[in-house]
């Protein structure tokens, strides 16, 4: 159940599912309203009840099963200076892919 079926860097579809693991994870003791399976197009906050915890808890996790701590959530979670009112699971993934294509599988280099 690790993120290690995300072999190749780049690879939406493995590193959806990771996303998707982790946050079924995440949310599988909650007592939520939502009972749409969690989906592309599916609102952390709005949907699932995301609390800034809650979301902070969701960084670490993808920190920890991508092996990266280099990755700048902030260019994902901030826009202009604010935080964003809600983010789907699309965003993340394309965050994601965009940034480990971008920066590489090693995240050695920083500068």
């Amino acid at each position: 159940m690790s993120g290690q079926g995300v072999s190749k860097v780049g690879d939406r579809e493995a590193i959806q599912g990771v996303v998707l693991e982790i946050l079924k994870d995440l949310t599988a003791d909650w007592d939520a309203d939502y009972s749409g399976g969690i989906g592309p197009d599916t609102l952390l906050i709005a949907d699932l009840d995301f609390e800034s915890i809650d979301v902070v808890e969701l960084v670490v996790s993808i920190e920890g099963r991508f092996e990266r701590r280099d990755l700048p959530f902030e260019k994902l979670l901030m826009d202009d200076g604010r935080y964003v009112e809600d983010l789907t699971v699309r965003q993340v993934v394309d965050f994601l892919e965009s940034e480990l294509v971008t920066r590489g599988d090693g995240g050695g280099r920083n500068g």
